[in-house]
């Protein structure tokens, strides 16, 4: 998942409707300054049944688990299971991009990920989105209509035939049954 402009009220929204139960990890790419704390983590664990970590080199995933990438880093998926952290140069003016998590995931799990873009002020992600779509993989938008900046969500509409474009209430109830099977 990723989010920018507006994104903690989004990440936050979406996650009160997932269960602690959930059968995969969540990875989340939310801009913030180079210097944040803690803080994201904590609000987060707040607001969630699920387990709220910061992201650490070279962690095994873990169901259930939301990993979101520390501050000033890039998060990546190595493999199946596995992410890791990089502090190659920012992609569209971002460490950590969206796009990183969402072109590594896609070549980690092909049709078996689940890209979702947020509200935000840039179009970092939509190309990542592509990526996803490309290899088989389903894509979820906010509807820039309920986004605090629709910039983000308009750029993964614009890159890439999307699967479901959905009002920020939706998402997390959408992707429990997307995961659990129960919807496509």
């Amino acid at each position: 998942m990723g989010a920018s402009l507006g994104g903690l009220h989004a990440i936050t929204t979406m996650l009160q409707a997932i269960p602690a139960t959930l059968p995969v990890p969540i990875l989340i790419v939310q801009h913030r300054g180079t210097t944040s704390d803690q803080g994201l983590v904590a609000v987060l664990q707040d607001q969630t049944a699920l387990k709220v970590v910061e992201a650490e080199d070279k962690v095994p995933l873990a169901a259930g688990t939301v990993y979101i990438a520390a501050p000033d880093y890039h998060l990546l998926v190595e493999a199946p299971g596995e992410v890791a952290l990089s502090t190659d140069a920012p992609l569209r003016s971002a460490r950590p991009s969206i796009d990183v998590l969402f072109e590594t995931a896609a070549e980690a799990y092909g049709a078996g990920v689940l890209g979702v873009l947020l509200t935000g002020g840039s179009a970092d992600g939509a190309s990542g989105l592509a990526r996803i779509k490309a290899l088989g993989g389903r894509a979820i938008v906010q509807d820039p209509a309920t986004a605090e900046c629709a910039t983000m969500p308009a750029a993964g509409i614009a890159a890439a035939p999307v699967d479901y474009i959905l009002p920020l209430e939706s998402i997390g109830e959408y992707l429990v049954t997307l995961v659990e099977g129960t919807r496509v």
